[in-house]
């Protein structure tokens, strides 16, 4: 039955490499999206030396993770996820002795490895441009911060999959899509670290899973805590890593439900 899996995630890779023109295009908005932000805080920063309790060096860190956590699970996934419901094809999924949510996260990792690889290749080249870019100190921030980043891949994924199963009450995705990115970007700490905020907000945000997307990944990459502090961290995002599959699975049996009375 594993194997079953991994062939998706396979197809779904090569998939991402034929039909790459759409994340290219994706990716290249992106990153001027990313230089803006970088010349835009190089401007608040030139005749301040921390911006709430950030440098200018961890800020840079910072806007290349938030680059980062949002290329690597692009609209690809999402708008996969989507298309089946919107089409009918859900309805030969319903065939298939697979689980359609196991199904689509493989899927999703498969296009991850491509569109990951790719993002790597350009995180390195903004470095090559703005030097002076703040790193973790020691093998033991690095290897957190590489669960956390996946950990990070889990949550998304999580709150991606939500998303794309509203369409069996919807007609369209375009909206939903966007309030999914504007609520993710906001409360993740994606357009501005969490710091910046008013404490209510700020606690509100670390009560939700979002601070899993950036929040979480940026801490411990800029070792703004201890390792077993994050550790926890990690262990919050892998809980509602949990708690977002389990939601899913509940989600999507009350659409199968809605299919199988309607008739699809």
């Amino acid at each position: 039955m594993i194997r079953k899996y991994v062939s998706l995630a396979q197809m779904s890779m090569q998939n991402s490499i034929a039909y790459r023109s759409s994340f290219i295009i994706n990716i290249v908005g992106s990153l001027l999206l990313l230089v803006s932000m970088m010349y835009l805080w190089k401007a608040i920063y030139a005749e301040r030396t921390e911006v709430g309790g950030f440098t200018w060096e961890a800020m840079k860190a910072y806007l290349l993770i938030t680059f980062i956590s949002n290329s690597v699970l692009s609209f690809t996934s999402e708008g996969r996820i989507a298309g089946k419901i919107r089409d009918g094809s859900v309805s030969l999924d319903l065939l298939k002795p697979l689980d359609f949510q196991k199904a689509r996260f493989s899927e999703t990792l498969g296009t991850s490895l491509f569109e990951g690889t790719v993002t790597i290749v350009l995180t390195i080249l903004v470095l090559a441009f703005f030097s002076g870019v703040q790193m973790p100190v020691g093998f033991t921030a690095w290897l957190l911060f590489a669960i956390s980043l996946l950990a990070a891949l889990l949550v998304k994924f999580g709150v991606v999959y939500l998303a794309g199963l509203c369409c069996f009450w919807t007609d369209s995705f375009y909206g939903i899509s966007l309030a999914r990115a504007a609520i993710t970007n906001l409360l993740s700490g994606a357009l501005a670290p969490l710091a910046f905020f008013p404490d209510w907000l700020k606690s509100l945000c670390l009560l939700l899973p979002f601070q899993g997307i950036v929040h979480i990944p940026a801490t411990i990459y800029l070792g703004q805590t201890s390792s077993m502090e994050a550790v926890r961290m990690v262990a919050v995002q892998l809980i509602w890593g949990v708690v977002l599959w389990l939601l899913g699975k509940l989600l999507w049996n009350i659409a199968v439900k809605k299919v199988t009375i309607h008739g699809g």
